[in-house]
């Protein structure tokens, strides 16, 4: 188990249905730590790739009008982390469509992000560890995504008129947390979130038109019966080690070349 006496945290991901941080979301992996962080006097940072406007079985819902909740939705559940708004950015990017984008641009805005923050540790999706780890299609990209802007960032000739031209610096990330959602074979760090855990399950029962009755037939509001399921649920999915509650995580400090070594 472990504490991070950390200064400033960015998390790259994509909007949930997918955080922490990058964090398609699933910061909701990383919420507990989050609101741990956050609690001790980090700056914590979210960077989300997409809006979510495709992740609903709802038919009566438009892109447009699910982009809106997912947005909602996010900044209520970062608010029950204690992440204040002002600190989650959205990439604006489509759903289900993070590949097709065009790299080096998508590269470039995180790029920007990395050298404006500066962050003492990333946290996003693992691209894997000698091998490439399989994710969905934007958990996928994202993970490459990230590492690729990790390593970019501190070249000053790539993307170089965000120096010449916007009076930034090339920065080194120097540590990482890497996170997965269906295996835990590569985690060799796990954080006891023994007083963070009905943060991390408040948070995660905003996502109203992700999980439960909201994802097939959206309503703003849920019955206290529809909440408490939506929470006893995530309750059941926080993970366990030595008989406490735990994110786990693969930490890797060193040069971005090298992170998936």
């Amino acid at each position: 188990m472990t504490s991070f006496p950390l200064r400033l945290l960015l998390a790259f991901g994509l909007c949930v249905s997918a955080s922490v941080a990058l964090a398609q979301g699933k910061e909701q992996k990383s919420q507990g730590t989050l609101a741990m962080l956050q609690a001790h006097g980090n700056q914590v940072y979210i960077v989300t790739l997409t809006t979510g406007n495709v992740g609903t079985q709802d038919p009566n819902l438009s892109r447009t009008q699910l982009a809106q909740i997912r947005r909602q939705e996010e900044l209520a559940a970062l608010g029950e982390l204690g992440i204040p708004g002002e600190h989650y950015i959205n990439l604006g990017y489509d759903d289900g469509l993070l590949e097709f984008e065009d790299r080096k641009a998508v590269v470039e805005n995180l790029v920007r992000l990395i050298r404006r923050i500066r962050p003492d540790v990333l946290m996003a999706w693992d691209p894997g560890k000698n091998y490439q780890r399989w994710h969905k299609s934007d958990h996928r990209a994202a993970s490459y995504l990230a590492a690729d802007a990790a390593r970019a960032a501190m070249w000053r000739l790539l993307f170089e008129g965000q120096i010449t031209q916007e009076g930034l610096k090339e920065y080194m990330i120097p540590e990482y947390l890497f996170f997965n959602d269906y295996d835990y074979e590569d985690e060799n760090t796990w954080v006891d979130i023994s007083d963070f855990v009905e943060k991390k399950v408040n948070a995660r029962a905003k996502y109203v038109s992700q999980f439960g009755p909201g994802w097939k037939n959206y309503k703003a509001n849920l019955s206290e019966a529809e909440l408490k399921q939506m929470k006893d649920e995530s309750r059941k999915h926080v993970q366990v080690k030595d008989g406490k509650p735990v994110e786990g995580f693969r930490y890797y400090k060193g040069l971005p070349d090298a992170l998936g070594k």
